[in-house]
């Protein structure tokens, strides 16, 4: 095999050459890619000249796994292996570099100077010579280059991004897309019916680099919402599949008409209603309830440990980020809070992150705070800065609503005879209340007996106090003194 070079079958195939310990060069390169092709010929030239190494070609798009494993975002790109461990990389068409780093894995270069192109080997005829210096010529040029200051260029990708409410970042056109995952992401888009706008990062590098850095996201293609990462080609797939990127789109249609600025004049979000007219009082005071159930609480699609959409991902990242603790709320599995919540909140999609029953806002405003430090301030001057006391959280919830409720079950469902009583007294004298249902958190049941020195649920409070209960708010009721107690 030495002196050749072999088309990789498999991933497997890869793993257990890089096992025996061998030196080994990887080209990922594509059919379409004129650069990929010059530099294969280099690639040929050297396996002649460098018989102790195994020298294996990749067809990028025809074997994901492998270029996935490898963070593969452009070819043609070279991996170098040694003793069974990556120990180099180089990205582009720079021959003399590639000589040079083979050389090293290789361990016969002796020399301390960068391999020339005439150093490639007397294999290396005069065409293949000339096309290994035009190269090296332009890779000498495109460096020389000037370019935009990191702040200029931050706010050309911002406009870039946000200059279509779908925007596409992909290799071609949709018209010619030039690689497989461009093209599926192309298709999927068009079978969505979704209008979008596309940029080819392969006519130009700066952004091509520059986005890899801008959304911590290193491959290609990016899909944008209104301005904010979704994901590349295996999270669009996945939320086709899901049905979930016709839901997210859905929602864009609402909040993304004109700029950004004209969607926050006409209400955060797009919004359904104003205020929370359209709402029965019970709903409106089980997503009050919901809302201030923890200090910061955010209204996803999925849990925290499995996102359904990329949107409610990105914000659970940045809360584990800046460590926070949050509770959270799945609103596929709740059609009346998700579609009540909407009007509650004057905000038609999700996520949804509330601080101390506040709504600061959905995916973008969140991200959009992180990088300016502004979350942190906020959290902070609100008294969070990470995981919150116990005793902190329980005044926090007792405090949330002006007549607070700790029972077993909602107000709609009780789960004991008890608690259901004093709904019901409650109800009958029309007192505006929150809740909480202290089954679905052992922490906050037991410890807000020690709290409130009470050991029994329900437990009822009116501004922070604890009125008592069951057979107090029974005697109220019966007494006449109820509503007259929860309104002084």
């Amino acid at each position: 095999m030495s002196g050749t070079v072999k088309d990789v079958a498999s991933k497997a195939e890869l793993d257990n050459l890089r096992q025996s310990g061998a030196p080994v060069v990887l080209h990922f390169w594509a059919s379409w890619c004129d650069a990929s092709k010059q530099m294969d010929q280099v690639f040929s030239h050297l396996a002649t000249d460098f018989p102790r190494a195994h020298f294996f070609r990749v067809e990028a798009e025809e074997h994901p796994e492998i270029s996935e494993a490898y963070s593969v975002a452009a070819v043609p790109y070279f991996v170098f292996f040694k003793d069974g461990k990556t120990v180099d990389t180089l990205e582009g068409a720079d021959p003399s570099s590639l000589a040079n780093k083979v050389g090293k894995v290789a361990g016969s270069s002796t020399s301390a100077e960068p391999a020339a192109p005439a150093s490639l080997g007397l294999a290396a005829g005069p065409t293949i010579l000339e096309t290994v210096k035009e190269n090296a010529k332009a890779t000498v040029q495109d460096r020389a280059q000037p370019v935009s200051t990191p702040d200029s260029l931050k706010n050309r990708l911002e406009k870039l991004t946000s200059s279509h409410p779908v925007m596409l970042f992909m290799k071609g056109t949709p018209e010619e897309p030039r690689c497989g995952f461009s093209r599926k992401v192309v298709d999927i888009l068009k079978e969505e019916k979704v209008e979008f706008g596309s940029f080819d990062i392969l006519s130009d590098n700066e952004v091509r680099e520059g986005l890899k850095k801008f959304s911590n996201w290193p491959t290609f293609p990016q899909l944008y919402c209104n301005g904010e990462l979704l994901g590349g080609a295996d999270i669009a797939i996945a939320m086709h599949e899901s049905g979930e990127l016709k839901e997210a789109f859905k929602d864009l249609s609402v909040t993304s008409v004109g700029s950004k600025a004209s969607q926050d004049e006409a209400g955060k979000g797009g919004a359904v209603s104003s205020g929370n007219t359209g709402l029965s009082e019970t709903l409106r005071a089980r997503l009050e309830g919901l809302v201030n159930s923890k200090p910061v609480m955010l209204f996803m699609k999925g849990r925290p440990e499995e996102p359904k959409c990329g949107f409610s991902g990105k914000v659970v990242e940045i809360l584990n980020q800046e460590k926070i603790e949050f509770g959270s709320f799945d609103i596929l599995l709740d059609d009346q809070v998700r579609q009540g919540l909407k009007v509650y909140s004057n905000w038609s999609s999700y996520p949804q992150l509330y601080v101390k029953g506040e709504l600061m806002g959905g995916s973008d405003i969140v991200l959009e705070m992180q990088k300016s430090g502004e979350l942190k301030k906020v959290l902070s001057e609100k008294g969070i800065t990470g995981e919150q006391s116990l005793e902190d959280r329980l005044k926090a919830l007792i405090n949330s609503s002006e007549v607070m409720l700790f029972m077993k079950g909602s107000p709609d469902e009780p789960q004991c005879g008890f608690s259901s009583k004093v709904v019901k007294a409650l109800r009958g004298v029309n007192v505006s209340f929150g809740s909480f249902d202290i089954l679905t958190d052992e922490e906050v049941r037991q410890g807000i007996k020690n709290f409130s020195n009470w050991p029994t649920f329900p437990q009822l409070y009116y501004k922070g106090e604890l009125i008592g209960g069951c057979d107090i708010i029974m005697e109220l009721s019966e007494s006449g003194e109820l509503k007259e107690t929860l309104s002084e």
